[in-house]
């Protein structure tokens, strides 16, 4: 099918790809437009090279670094200039895009920058070459792999070496992290079974504890890190509820049955890959995103927790999994599990490891959703150690610490609840 434009006839694939792009984009100008509505531009401009030069370990929050201003419009900007790059290279547009660019925005507030990406993404660039194949087809690799990021400004801004050799052995390692992610993440994708969404965080788990051994070995050990801020609770809590909210009005006016099949949307087991807008269309997606963020927030503000970088990273995290696998009924029962967890453990549930892994832990509802919510409670129970402890084998240095905690759990309980059932 095609729609005429301007006298031009452009495929409907291509419309919905501009579409989507387009409302994507839209959300980053919103981060910008806020940044600069909190802070003066000269504050933002100073935020911006105090993100950009700062170490980027979990857990770093960009709003304790550079102040709230600066910390969205790294976000906005760093979005928009992703959806470009989509729009360049003519990438199909899926629910795992939509995914990753939400990703993106979400942890450009605590961890990706202006500058740390992009020699991740131009060691993927490299490897697509090397298999003489299109960028196209690895974009979403390259956006998600960016959870390495932090090893590029760790080895630049390192102490321990002069800046001579820090630049080019940064710039080496990352773009090596880049080329080898791909076909390691195809192969660690059997260990989980797509029961883990967050494939490149388990990959990228893998790869940043091989990466910390080797730094080790020689002697340098990492130094944790940990920015948290807690202020700006009552206009970051409005300034979300508009941004979920006009998901849900976008996605109903974009399809006057996007409710209904929300119905629809809510019995799939979310199973990776599960690209919701292929199967229920943009407008259903839209709304269940709405929806998920909602959730995630309501969940924060009643626990009490902090509303900051890290938090609504999570929050956005969740958005944009909402496309790819995440709604209400499966991820509920895993942050119950958590809650859980946090009841039978010594920790509180407001505590912030035990707030990101209620958020990032919903990478496990795949395993709620096909095979019940309490086999969901169970992963979420487990999870809740997983997470909080796997992080030391890679030192903070993958940005998706619950992904690599995931895919253990997935890895090992997928194999024993098939049994059980059996």
């Amino acid at each position: 099918m095609n729609t005429k434009r301007a006298g031009v006839e452009l495929p409907s694939q291509l419309l919905s790809n501009r579409l989507i792009l387009g409302i994507i984009a839209s959300y980053g100008l919103a981060f910008i437009v806020f940044g600069f509505l909190m802070s003066s531009p000269g504050e933002i401009l100073n935020g911006l090279i105090e993100i950009i030069t700062t170490r980027d370990a979990l857990i770093t929050d960009y709003i304790g670094v550079g102040g709230i201003g600066a910390a969205f419009v790294n976000a906005g900007l760093l979005t928009c200039l992703a959806c470009l790059l989509y729009r360049i290279t003519q990438a199909s547009i899926s629910g795992a895009s939509i995914a990753s660019l939400f990703l993106l925005l979400g942890f450009s507030l605590f961890g990706k920058n202006l500058l740390n990406v992009w020699p991740i993404i131009a060691g993927v660039w490299l490897y697509a070459k090397f298999r003489n194949e299109s960028f196209a087809a690895y974009i979403n690799i390259a956006f998600f792999g960016c959870a390495l990021a932090p090893i590029f400004s760790e080895i630049l801004y390192s102490t321990a070496i002069s800046r001579s050799v820090s630049i080019p052995l940064a710039l080496f390692t990352a773009l090596l992290l880049g080329f080898i992610l791909s076909p390691v993440a195809t192969q660690l994708f059997k260990a989980h079974a797509g029961f883990n969404l967050y494939n490149i965080g388990f990959t990228a788990g893998v790869i940043g504890t091989l990466v910390v051994a080797l730094y080790k070995s020689y002697g340098y050990v990492p130094d944790p890190v940990m920015i948290w801020t807690s202020e700006n609770q009552g206009i970051l809590t409005g300034f979300l509820v508009i941004l979920f909210l006009s998901m849900l009005i976008v996605g109903i006016f974009l399809d006057r049955q996007s409710l209904g099949q929300l119905s629809t949307l809510v019995k799939l087991s979310g199973q990776a890959p599960s690209d919701f807008v292929a199967i229920v269309g943009l407008g259903a997606t839209m709304v269940n995103m709405g929806l998920c963020g909602l959730l995630g927030l309501a969940y924060l503000l009643v626990i009490g927790a902090d509303l900051n970088g890290p938090t609504i990273g999570g929050i956005l995290t969740i958005v944009g999994f909402a496309a790819f696998g995440k709604h209400p009924l499966n991820i509920v029962p895993i942050m119950a599990g958590i809650f859980l967890g946090s009841l039978a453990k010594p920790w509180n549930i407001n505590d912030p490891a035990i707030v990101l892994a209620t958020l990032f832990g919903t990478t496990l509802a795949p395993i709620s959703g096909q095979f019940g919510w309490q086999w969901g409670i169970v992963a979420g129970f487990l999870h809740s150690s997983a997470a909080l402890t796997v992080g030391f084998n890679h030192a903070g240095l993958n940005l998706y610490n619950n992904g690599f905690a995931a895919g253990i759990v997935a890895a090992v309980m997928v194999p024993v609840i098939i049994a059980v059932k059996r």
